[in-house]
């Protein structure tokens, strides 16, 4: 089974957004992830709502939007009129998890959860029959183009051990320093949504690169 890659946007060129979602149109992604800042949450600031629906006028892949917000609650109607597929918002950031998921669902998206590094897997056993992504966060969010936390590929056995004890479906996404060194670790623990941002963009040929990428 081949990994599902979601270059994330974030890397791009903006001065050119059209031209890089146009040459992930023409790529073998299977998303486009989409990363939202606030400045708060996390110590930067990256674009919002009409950004994204911007690029979702030009997208056709399926838009995965990650939430590194604070009451994120109050922007998913927001963020799924303006093109969201998959919703995800993070563990440390939500006081009422199971209601927040409940509510992606009913706008008719998948409802996706993103752990920071320093939060354990364990603290999803409650609620992973509800969620249709599991975000890891294998970089601590904020910026683009950071090393890789080797821990992580121990956190993915984890939760693939815990998504199967549970009967979940949840897929298990990773976001942060992903590259043709680590994915093949990641594939072998348990991952199925290989993030790649930098990796991606700031390589000679992009296309190459995420076919490269998919082909593990």
């Amino acid at each position: 089974m081949f990994p599902l890659i979601a270059p994330s946007i974030l890397a791009a060129d903006f001065a050119n957004l059209q031209k890089e979602v146009e040459m992930l149109n023409g790529s073998k992604a299977d998303y486009i992830h989409v990363d939202i800042m606030d400045g708060v949450f996390v110590p930067n600031i990256s674009f919002g709502i009409p950004v994204t629906e911007a690029i979702h006028k030009h997208a056709k892949k399926p838009l995965d939007v990650h939430l590194m917000i604070v009451n994120p609650d109050a922007y998913l109607e927001s963020f799924r009129r303006a093109g969201a597929e998959i919703i995800s918002v993070h563990y440390e950031a939500c006081a009422h998890l199971h209601r927040t998921l409940q509510a992606i669902h009913k706008l008719g998206a998948k409802a996706g959860v993103a752990i920071n590094p320093h939060t354990s897997v364990n603290l999803l056993e409650e609620i992973i029959s509800e969620v249709d992504l599991v975000c890891l966060m294998s970089v601590n969010p904020g910026f683009g183009g950071q090393k890789f936390i080797e821990n992580t590929f121990s956190k993915v056995e984890r939760l693939k051990e815990l998504i199967l004890r549970k009967g979940s479906q949840a897929m298990i996404e990773i976001d942060g320093g992903v590259n043709l060194e680590n994915a093949p670790k990641l594939i072998a623990a348990g991952a199925d949504v290989l993030v790649a941002g930098s990796f991606v963009f700031h390589s000679p040929d992009p296309k190459a690169t995420i076919a490269g990428l998919k082909l593990i």
